[in-house]
């Protein structure tokens, strides 16, 4: 059974970093501080040329994805087997990640002048084959098309969930929100915790994130936590893209498999869905639109 999506929330949802990050790595959440037992180590790694980070094997318990925002880098593991990765763009580019278990060995060296990686962490003792995802592993998910005069259109990677990980406890990948446009809409909610992490395309652009019946002003770099049974939805200011990074982590015998819409506004899933248009004046989507910049 779901929790009701307007259970109480916790204080603090919204983590700043409105400076960037700097060399190393910025921890952002910590798996120990989740109140439910299944929380993260998430964190931003940031890695200067010839630089290496060896990972897994070290008496850790904890899975590790590292998603990489930014550069050029290469993996080693094994027989010295070689892969080497780069991404220019977060809006442009599907992801590059790397998913390892805890008893792997992996050497992550930065090939270019900066590199920059989301590295995301939790317990897990499964053993599992490590796996390298490449843009061509990701189909892009024009969720929204048709729906609600296309106010929701979005673009949604799935890097990987239980179908393709089923040893995992986690369920991650990216949202590219359009400008004006909202996305996780109509809003909806699961009982596992999620965790969004958030750029733009310009340094100055916003958006605002729903959690139950509260809204944070998002800006760049911040990253947001989303409890358990809350419902959420984004929206993005006109003029700036949102990307936002998306982690699910699954519960202890309640895995993640989905999520229920609000039922109140579950009506804006029928394409056929009657939406109130003004009578008269531009329109989005209706012909002999003005190009008019006049703002209230």
């Amino acid at each position: 059974m779901s929790i009701h999506h307007r259970v109480k929330q916790p204080a603090t949802l919204l983590r700043s970093h409105r400076d960037g990050f700097k060399l190393g790595y910025t921890a952002v959440t910590r798996e120990a501080d989740s109140p439910s037992g299944a929380g993260v180590d998430f964190g931003i790694r940031r890695m200067q040329r010839g630089e290496e980070i060896d990972i897994g094997n070290s008496g850790t318990t904890q899975e590790s994805v590292w998603v990489l925002m930014n550069g050029q880098a290469e993996f080693i593991w094994g027989s010295q087997k070689t892969c080497r990765v780069q991404r220019q763009s977060l809006f442009d580019e599907a992801p590059t990640t790397l998913h390892v278990d805890s008893s792997t060995r992996v050497v992550v060296r930065a090939i270019s002048d900066q590199v920059e990686w989301a590295v995301i962490a939790t317990t897990n003792n499964r053993t599992f084959k490590p796996r390298v995802y490449r843009p061509d592993d990701i189909e892009p998910e024009y969720r929204g098309l048709g729906l609600a005069q296309d106010a929701c259109l979005r673009n949604v990677r799935l890097i990987f969930d239980r179908t393709r990980r089923p040893d995992s406890n986690l369920v991650l990948g990216e949202v590219i929100n359009y400008p004006g446009r909202w996305s996780s809409y109509p809003p909806h909610h699961h009982d596992q915790p999620e965790w969004y992490h958030y750029r733009f395309t310009g340094p100055q652009g916003y958006g605002h994130g729903e959690v139950g019946d509260k809204v944070y002003r998002i800006q760049q770099f911040d990253t947001l936590r989303i409890p358990g049974g809350h419902d959420h939805a984004q929206v993005a200011a006109p003029g700036y893209g949102m990307y936002y990074l998306w982690i699910v982590r699954h519960l202890e015998g309640r895995p993640y498999e989905g999520f229920e819409y609000t039922p109140e506004h579950a009506w804006l899933l029928d394409g056929e869905a009657r939406i109130w248009e003004p009578a008269e004046g531009p329109f989005p989507g209706r012909d002999g639109n003005s190009a008019k910049s006049e703002a209230s």
